[in-house]
């Protein structure tokens, strides 16, 4: 997940260009999509109205349409890293951010999840990666779902995975996390388990990517 926080808030890092208000406000009503106004997504999201104009005139020119598809998403997130193949992380993330599943993500998705990713509280986070590892959207997390994303992670961080991806290596990672979270041992990981385990266990924790650079 650091990619995402790094791919789509460097905009919020770069200096603000002087600009009228009005020409902000005027600019968020002239795209296809039209998202929420800045005082409603700055009383839904943990960004200040200036934070929320940046982004969305980065947002805006990389996605002129207002909308971004899962094509579009993926050849942006490829393009940090160049050395391993991002595409199933990709949509799997696209799919997380997606929350309407139909098919594109509108600025507010993007924000919404951005927003907890990088300054919501932990509860909210583990919520959010649950959801991630949830392909299925059943409201749990199996085996297989979780094999599919490690092996994603280990796809796209490609040459810089250390040491060495040996074929077994994701699969003893679903093994070791299974048998730390599924307290009942019924074969899947409910929300509380998951939430739970992540909480007691430091390492897990950070091998689930939770820990995030704040803006």
């Amino acid at each position: 997940m650091g990619a995402v926080v790094g791919t789509l808030t460097m905009q919020t890092k770069q200096r603000r260009p002087s600009r009228d208000k009005t020409d902000d406000e005027l600019e968020m009503t002239m795209v296809c999509h039209r998202p929420e106004g800045l005082e409603q997504l700055e009383a839904q999201t943990n960004f200040t109205k200036q934070e929320l104009q940046i982004l969305y005139r980065g947002f805006k020119n990389e996605c002129p349409s207002g909308v971004v598809n899962e094509e579009t998403f993926k050849h942006i997130y490829a393009q940090f890293f160049p050395h391993g193949d991002a595409s199933m992380y990709a949509h799997y993330l696209f799919n997380a951010f997606d929350t309407t599943n139909n098919g594109s993500i509108k600025f507010k998705d993007f924000v919404m999840g951005l927003s907890i990713l990088l300054r919501g509280t932990l509860r909210e986070k583990l919520e959010w990666t649950f959801h991630l590892y949830d392909i299925n959207r059943d409201g749990y997390i199996n085996r297989e779902e979780m094999t599919e994303i490690v092996r994603a992670i280990y796809d796209m961080m490609g040459k810089y995975t250390y040491p060495a991806l040996k074929g077994d290596v994701p699969q003893q990672h679903v093994d070791a996390f299974f048998q730390k979270m599924d307290k009942n041992k019924d074969g899947v990981v409910t929300l509380e388990e998951f939430v739970i385990a992540c909480q007691e266990d430091e390492t897990m924790m950070r091998s689930m990517q939770l820990f995030e650079n704040v803006m």
